[in-house]
Order: C-alpha cells, then structure tokens, then sequence
C-alpha cells in the first residue's frame, strides 16, 4: 500500500536524553495511534496519466532557449538556525537524535568506543551486552554507565531477534532490569517479552528513564494498517518509545515507516533496513523520527543499511534538515557508488539552501515516482538505468530531453506538483570532450572559435542507453560524424538513423579504424568499480583515437583511459562530466546560481 508524506502531523515533542531532561516524562501507556485506515492519503498526489509532448524540436544547447517553456519557480532559501519563521510565529525544527551503536567485544573496548561517539557527534550510545565475551552484569553496568560521557541506551537482543545473546532469558532480563537501576538512560526490550518485563519494572522506573519496545522484521516491510496495529500492540505493552525495525524489498516500502513516525502521537523509532531503506535513516527529522543509528566506522554495523555518523552530519547535514526541507536525489540501480549527494550536499549547504540530497536504489521508477509525488520530493537526478523511462514519466520535458529521448534531471513544479524533464548530460559530457580537445590541440588545428572543436570529427559512442543517446545527439548538433557502438546491435541501429549517424556492433568495433584522430566516448558503465578491469575495447585499437573519454568517474581513471594514455590519447574522466552537469542540475533545483569553484574543488578529491 502506498502512502503519501505530510510533515504537518509531526511527532509531540519526543524527550530529550536524561541530560536534556527538566521535567518527568508523560505517561504514553494509553495514548493511541490514529487509524491509517481513517487517514487521508498523505503521502501521493494522485497519479494522473502522463503527458509527454510529442512536438518535433531542434537540439539547443543555450540554458536560457533549453528552459524558457519551462517555469519552475523553485527557489528555497532557509535559515540554518533550529527555528523557522512563519508570519509572527517560531517553529521549532525537532531534530532526531544520533545513536551510536556500541559493539566492543569487552567492556574496556565499550568505554572506548563511547569516547569515540562522543568525539564524532553521537547523541547517545547503544550498548549492545549482546557483544560482549564476557559478562558480568553488576560490575560492567557500573563501569560503562559512569565512563560513558554519552546518555546510554542497553540492548540485549536475544538470537531470535536478531542480537548474538543465547543465553538463559531470565539471567537476560535482569541484566536490563540492573541497568535500568543503575542509571541506564534508556533500556530496549523485545516486544515479545515486554509486557511483563514492564510491569516488573513499574515501581522501580527513574524519573528520567525511557523503555523502548522494539520489533524487528529481518524479511519485509507490513502495510501501514500492520505496522499501526504494530505500533499500537507496542504501546499497550507500556513502552515510553516505540521501536519498529522492518526490511525494504523496495524503496516504496519506506513510504509505509514515514506514514507512521508522520503521524505518531508517542515517541517513534521507525527505521527500514537494507540499502534500499537508507531514505528512512537520513530524513528521521523531516518524518517525526524519535532517533537514527549512526556507525563508528563503515561496515561496522548492528543492522543492514546503518550509515557512519561521519556520513550523518558531514555528507547528509543531518543537523540541518527538519520538517520543511525539500528532498532530492539520484535515481539509478546501482547507485551507492554515485557523488552527487557529496556535491549537491555541500553546494546546498554553502548558499543556505534548505534541501537534502540522497542515494535512491530504485527498482521501478514509475513506482518510486508515484509513491513520492508530493512537493516534499522535489527533484532527482537519474543515472542508469533510468533515463529513458524517466521521459516517460514526465508531465512535460525540456525541448533537448524530448530530441534526446532521455532525461537525466527531474524537478517537480511546486504551483501543480508536475514533473518537468531536462538532460543535462548533454551539455556536460559534450563541453568535457571540448575542453579536452581545446586545451590539448594546437591553435591552427582547432576550428574557429564561432564552431566547435568536434566539427568534423569522428566520434564513437559506445551505448546506445540514456547517457549515450545525450552524447550522440550533442556531437551531431556540434557538426560530427557520430557512430554508435553497442553490445545490442538493433539499438544501436536505432540511435543512429534517429540521429544520421552510422551503427556497430561492439564486437566490431576493435576492427573499426576507417580514419586516425578519432574521438572515442564510452558511456556504458563497463569499468565502474567494482568491475574496474573492464574495458570496452582493446588496448591496440586505441591508437587509432587522439581523444578518449569515459563517461565512468568511479574510479577516476579507467582501464579504458589509463590504457588510452598509453596509446598516447588525450584522455577526459567521466568527473569532467560529471561536474558539468552537477551544477547545471543544482540551478534547475534551486533557481540559484551554482558555486561551481565548489563543485570543481570537491571533486578534486576524488
């Protein structure tokens, strides 16, 4: 079932860490959910039919010509600071709290760990005993709980719920139960056992105590009507803060969490597993999320998909987003090894502008687009797979998308909620292919500077995909003899009769030399890591080619361009595109102008 966002029903007020604390915490024992069945879709403005203009238009490369049909209007500038203003009323942003999860195999490596939180930017720290080798309980409570400079939260978790624990289930509980005297900030117990543990513990809770009653589901994500009954067994049980686990088989299921922790009237942790669920550990405070995990260390987990505390605060600005921050990201499959967020993070950041850019792994982008269609998703970028599907899913496409047949950048109209489609592949990979012809060629052998320098060139185009088809129709309205080269040769054939250009089958193309001084463009993802031995073609048949660009940027330096530079060609990364085009999609989000110093100074770094 999908759902839609709306921030406007928000979590009440969640209680801070005990060192935040003024006043004793509201009983939530007989507080309720609302009815999901009751709600409104919140969450997805209707779907309706797509639109897509059929008119025959000429390839432009002006960005003033490229946009002028088009009227975003979407300029959103917002303070830094925790309060908005609205009118004559302050509205307090409700940050989620950073977890760190703590998994030293001893207690002396737990102390330790908590330092380093600290140290990092955690809130608060989880202490997983789970972990431990050796255990004894009375001793190392007392340890951990003093030298801890962090508010702390002790975890248990049992082998049937996931933790490493096998041991007696009483000895289990108790051990929570001595933390929770000792002066344990937080303590979380599996629903399965909580009602009676609560109860146990009634009498004897500080006054600044918190129990949080989880639930983890390591398969899927249930429909919103499952995950509020869930929710609402969970506080029946008595907890202070509810806890929902749950798995994404895909990115929509994280919709259903958003619907809850949005319209939660307790505390709520609502977090979805797996890389296909990171939205939902990234955007806890624009969703009403009570707390987010947040590593010591990449790959140093307690649950699939956790993202480092590092990649919170410095990559995601974790601190900056609340309940108005607009949300963007890149659509592709696989995308994890994309850095648009680093770039688009940052530049956001640098001019105050209140959005957040994350990695999307998307399996069906019409479904993603349907799921996500209200104005707090305001724009994404689209890497592969996704770009000629995306044409389709636009409501109306910037005249070069549509002559293109792909877009590489959608922005949602804020005045109707339309997506309006743009490729900005275009204008980057082809200005990069200049550049590098430019600076390397010499002053009588380039064309006059009223014409571009690949005016007569040969240039192979190896992918007839959306990338592909953005360079091919580039090249050709630049005056070049364009060539298609792909593993499936029908589409090859296909792209070049749209564009008057001439097809190949990949396996012919180390047999292609008709001339020397050609221009080579791989724009497949072949030698993107991990597959970094990859190349498109062989070593020999590069001498052929005086400039070679890989539209790949991860790594920065191919197979494919290390062994053109051998051969002796001029050779132009895929980050040379890749910035180009960054910055024009920043201008299509934000209506600013892009700082592109910025973009060009981050991504020397990698």
């Amino acid at each position: 079932m999908a759902s839609t966002f709306s921030t406007n029903a928000r979590l009440t007020n969640p209680p801070p860490p005990r060192h935040l604390l003024s006043t004793p915490p509201t009983s939530v024992a007989n507080l309720r959910l609302p009815s999901a069945r009751s709600k409104s879709n919140l969450f997805s403005a209707e779907f309706s039919s797509l639109q897509i203009r059929t008119v025959p238009v000429p390839v432009v490369f002006s960005d003033q010509l490229r946009r002028q049909s088009m009227k975003p209007s979407n300029v959103y500038v917002a303070s830094d600071s925790m309060e908005t203003e609205m009118g004559s009323q302050k509205l307090a942003k409700n940050p989620s709290l950073i977890c760190a999860p703590v998994m030293g195999d001893s207690v002396d490596e737990m102390v330790t760990e908590t330092c380093k939180a600290q140290e990092l930017g955690a809130d608060l720290v989880e202490i997983r005993l789970d972990c431990l080798k050796q255990f004894n309980p009375l001793e190392d409570l007392k340890i951990i709980i003093q030298k801890s400079p962090l508010p702390t939260l002790f975890t248990y978790r049992p082998k049937w719920e996931g933790g490493q624990y096998e041991g007696d289930e009483k000895e289990r509980l108790d051990a929570l139960r001595l933390a929770m005297e000792l002066g344990a900030d937080y303590i979380d117990v599996e629903l399965q056992v909580a009602e009676e543990f609560i109860k146990s513990i009634k009498e004897k809770k500080p006054e600044n105590f918190r129990a949080i009653v989880s639930s983890h589901n390591y398969q899927s994500t249930p429909s919103v009507e499952d995950l509020n009954d869930l929710a609402l067994r969970i506080q029946q049980s008595g907890a202070d803060i509810v806890k929902i686990a749950t798995t994404a088989v895909d990115i929509t299921d994280v919709s259903r969490m958003f619907h809850i922790t949005s319209n939660a009237q307790v505390p709520t942790i609502g977090l979805v597993m797996g890389e296909r669920g990171l939205m939902s550990r990234i955007l806890c405070s624009k969703f009403g999320g009570y707390l987010t995990f947040g590593t010591l260390e990449s790959g140093k987990v307690s649950a699939p998909g956790q993202p480092t505390i590092k990649e919170l605060l410095d990559l995601y600005n974790f601190r900056r987003i609340g309940p108005d921050t607009r949300v963007y990201g890149i659509i592709g499959k696989p995308v994890s090894h994309s850095k648009s967020p680093i770039v688009h993070n940052q530049a956001f950041k640098s001019v105050d502008f209140n959005g957040v850019y994350v990695h999307l792994l998307v399996d069906d982008l019409a479904s993603f687009l349907k799921t996500y269609s209200s104005s707090d998703f305001a724009g994404f970028s689209c890497t592969i797979p996704h770009k000629e599907d995306a044409l389709k899913c636009c409501d109306e496409v910037d005249p070069l998308a549509k002559s293109i047949g792909a877009v590489s950048t959608m922005l949602r109209r804020q005045s109707d909620g339309k997506l309006l489609g743009y490729n900005t592949d275009c204008i980057g990979s082809i200005s990069a292919i200049e550049g590098g012809l430019r600076s390397s060629s010499n002053p009588s052998s380039v064309p006059s500077s009223s014409s571009s320098p690949l005016a007569g060139k040969t240039v192979v185009v190896i992918g007839a995909g959306g990338a592909g088809k953005a360079l091919a129709y580039g090249a050709k309205e630049k005056g070049a003899k364009v060539v298609i080269a792909n593993r499936t040769y029908e589409r090859a054939v296909k792209l070049a009769e749209a564009i008057g250009g001439r097809a190949l089958s990949l396996t012919d193309l180390d047999n292609f030399h008709p001339e020397d001084g050609m221009v080579l463009a791989n724009t497949t993802s072949m030698g993107m890591q991990p597959n970094v031995d990859e190349t498109p073609i062989s070593k020999d048949a590069l001498k052929h080619y005086s400039l070679v660009f890989d539209a790949v940027y991860t790594p920065r330096i191919t197979r494919l361009l290390r062994e053109a530079e051998e051969c002796g060609a001029i050779t132009v990364s895929g980050s040379e595109m890749f910035v180009r085009q960054a910055y024009e999609q920043f201008e299509i989000f934000t209506g600013l102008p892009a700082p592109k110093e910025l973009y060009w100074q981050i991504m020397s770094k990698y």
